[in-house]
């Protein structure tokens, strides 16, 4: 037995002494690390791939046209190829994104603003929104993008305003409001050709040339009805212009950023008068055709300011931080003829969350002269004290919570006052009521990667 047991204890130490003199098996990467492995991959050879998933849920809690609550969501599926990596073409940059949005919108059913509770509020579809391909030249000085593109990201725009929810706070409500089909930006976007110059290390020009409509113009349907899938590719309707300067500087002896923004726009469509019809009458009148005149072509001007107020930690571009936006635009032919807004960033002050962040801003935009002379018409043809519509402004709270590197939590408050610039309640059958007040609270998250 003790022979056995001796055996034993020796081939243990011999199998023991095998394996230690052995390679030892490298561990299995997890899937998420083999994933980012290959993207990584990817990336170096020139390929870049995103995944964007937005869920809002957003309620009603009292005012607008009725309560309740709706919930929206928006896939973004996205590619971005280095063209000089992978076919040696110099400079170049080829892009492309769709949407896939599902659920229901609370502005339309709910509240019945103009300037909408969420950016991502769109039709349900399965839709193409850009499609473009970028040339740099003069050493990155000059970038001529040409393809379907959106104008939001760079025209009008404040690095502090995209913690925002509502519509206007990314896209401004004048152009969202004004402009056919809101202009290009999401959901739809159209063919453009878009010149940025670096003029000098503070001074950029931002020129834009976009078809001016994403649907067909004076459609009887919801544009993004017109074009279900964002493939219409329209080019031949009249132009839109946009043109831009940004001065950056620095304020202070803490060398806090600052930047203006000064631009202008002009679009050659012809735009409906917003008092009289083509007879001359006003469109309240009965007697009127109820066609409206057309006035040939439209403009805007505008300015943005922005400034980091006060860093967080020094030598770091966090902390509190400002903008403000504000254009007009003609009012015979536009329903709003003066816009502002601008808010106030607060980031990096959390030691345990140090990327989340806080903000909180405003909206105003007044309704134009000539849309509350067709109200106080409206008065005296029908004998009624009719609504007069005068502006809408709402004032967003929200929070930013960075749960991990690819997930996002975002509580969100939004009172809403005067929603469609006072209009009437449609649901008054004495047409004397003006849509009340809203209060909207919800949550946003996404899920990136």
């Amino acid at each position: 037995m003790c022979r056995g047991l001796f055996r034993a204890t020796l081939v243990s130490a011999a199998l023991a002494l095998c394996a230690s003199a052995m390679p030892a098996r490298a561990e299995e990467k997890p899937v998420a690390d083999r994933i980012a492995d290959a993207r990584a991959a990817l990336e170096e050879a020139g390929y870049q791939f995103s995944i964007t998933y937005i869920g809002e849920g957003f309620g009603n809690a009292s005012g607008g046209v009725s309560t309740g609550k709706a919930y929206t969501g928006r896939l973004d599926l996205g590619t971005t190829i280095d063209l000089e990596k992978v076919m040696g073409w110099t400079g170049a940059t080829f892009h492309a994104n769709m949407f896939q949005i599902h659920g229901d919108g609370l502005s339309r059913g709910y509240v019945g603003n103009l300037f909408l509770v969420s950016g991502v509020e769109s039709l349900p579809a399965t839709r193409l929104y850009e499609l473009w391909i970028e040339q740099k030249l003069l050493d990155g000085r000059l970038a001529i993008r040409v393809g379907q593109q959106g104008s939001d990201v760079e025209f009008i725009d404040s690095q502090y305003d995209d913690i925002f929810i509502n519509s206007a706070l990314g896209w401004p409500g004048i152009t969202g409001v004004n402009l056919p089909a809101g202009g290009p930006s999401p959901a739809l976007a159209v063919p453009g050709i878009r010149i940025k110059a670096s003029l000098t290390d503070r001074l950029t020009a931002y020129l834009g040339l976009f078809d001016g409509s994403s649907a067909p113009p004076q459609a009887t349907v919801d544009p993004q009805l017109a074009n279900p899938h964002g493939i219409l590719f329209r080019v031949n309707d009249p132009p839109w212009w946009i043109g831009q300067l940004k001065y950056k500087f620095d304020i202070g002896e803490s060398k806090l950023p600052a930047t203006i923004t000064g631009g202008a726009w002009y679009h050659m469509m012809s735009f409906a008068d917003q008092r009289f019809g083509a007879d001359g009458l006003s469109l309240a009148d009965p007697d009127s055709s109820g066609d409206p005149r057309w006035l040939r072509r439209d403009n805007g001007i505008f300015m943005v300011y922005e400034q980091l107020l006060a860093r967080a930690k020094p030598d770091v571009d966090k902390g509190i931080a400002f903008f403000m936006r504000a254009s007009i635009s003609p009012s015979d032919r536009n329903l709003i003829s003066a816009y502002v807004d601008g808010g106030l960033l607060f980031a990096g002050f959390s030691e345990s969350f140090p990327d989340d962040r806080f903000g909180i801003a405003g909206i105003f935009g007044k309704i134009s002269s000539a849309a509350r002379a067709l109200d106080r018409d409206t008065q005296i043809f029908t004998g009624t004290a009719y609504p007069i519509r005068d502006y809408e402004a709402i004032l967003e709270i929200t929070y930013q919570h960075v749960v991990s590197a690819n997930f996002t939590m975002q509580p969100m408050f939004q009172y809403i006052a005067h929603p469609g610039g006072g209009a009437v309640d449609p649901n008054d059958p004495t047409q004397t009521h003006r849509i009340r007040d809203s209060m909207v609270f919800g949550m946003r998250t996404i899920l990136s990667y």
